[in-house]
């Protein structure tokens, strides 16, 4: 069976947005359970900059969860802050269910081989608990929601890894047992990782298949997926289809939001 990926209008109600989105990809009942805590993993590589995932797609992501018996935000340390600190740009979403996780002070882990070196990964990351990534929409031969694994990564400094990313992402990919739920946050469209060139485009796409996301997603943008090196392997592996021919996009017309999308790159330069 083809995996789903919803793409949706998010106007001024992100809610009813996002429940379309699910809703079109067959709902979320088996990860919205009493018995399963969620970690939602936001892409945050620097919390001075816009480049994240909006608060209120955040927040409007998290009330998805209602039967969770608990959902953590989490983040890890880098060298632009801490993990509680970049979480902090999601404060009004904290509550007594909703609470931040920093990856990197969890004394309770689980090693694992990563790119051929022993890891260890805060115990909150491993199933049965549901793993949600979010990132923004982006132009990154990187990627997106996938990318976002490296901030699994406990340790501040992470640049010793980039020469192997592709190896790091996909096994602690394998490592915690697959994103569960993988959305992408096209409020604005990033020239870049590192770019605050933005423009507004209120799409939002969500699958239960990270690499079909992280293709429509950089299909959308104007890249080719097909030559993404983390999609590649990632098929190689058998973790999810980065083919757009085997994948079913549902909702919004995906070639409409993607002349859309260039249209207003276009005009604003971004």
């Amino acid at each position: 069976m083809a995996p789903r990926v919803a793409i949706v209008k998010v106007g001024n109600d992100t809610d009813a947005g996002l429940l379309r989105a699910l809703k079109l990809i067959g709902g979320i009942d088996d990860l919205n359970s009493r018995k399963r805590p969620v970690v939602v993993k936001p892409g945050i590589f620097d919390h001075r900059k816009p480049n994240h995932p909006t608060v209120r797609v955040v927040d409007s992501l998290v009330r998805r969860f209602g039967k969770a018996p608990k959902i953590f935000l989490a983040e890890s340390d880098n060298y632009r802050g801490t993990g509680t600190e970049r979480l902090g740009i999601y404060k009004k979403v904290f509550s007594r269910k909703v609470t931040p996780f920093n990856l990197s002070e969890d004394t309770e882990t689980k090693e694992v081989k990563i790119a051929g070196e022993k890891m260890p990964l805060s115990h909150v990351l491993f199933k049965p608990n549901v793993l949600v990534s979010i990132h923004v929409l982006r132009r990154y031969d990187r990627g997106a929601v996938v990318k976002n694994l490296f901030g699994l990564v406990p340790v501040r400094e992470k640049a010793r890894l980039h020469g192997k990313l592709t190896t790091v992402l996909l096994d602690l990919y394998e490592a915690v047992g697959g994103i569960d739920l993988a959305v992408l946050d096209g409020t604005y469209v990033y020239a870049s990782p590192s770019s605050q060139r933005k423009v507004k485009t209120n799409v939002m796409l969500v699958g239960r298949d990270a690499i079909a996301v992280e293709a429509v997603g950089a299909s959308l943008i104007g890249m080719k997926p097909e030559k993404m090196t983390v999609i590649k392997e990632a098929m190689k592996r058998g973790l999810g289809e980065g083919d757009l021919s085997k994948i079913e996009v549902v909702g919004s017309s995906f070639e409409k939001t993607k002349a859309e999308i260039a249209r207003k790159r276009k005009l604003s330069g971004a």
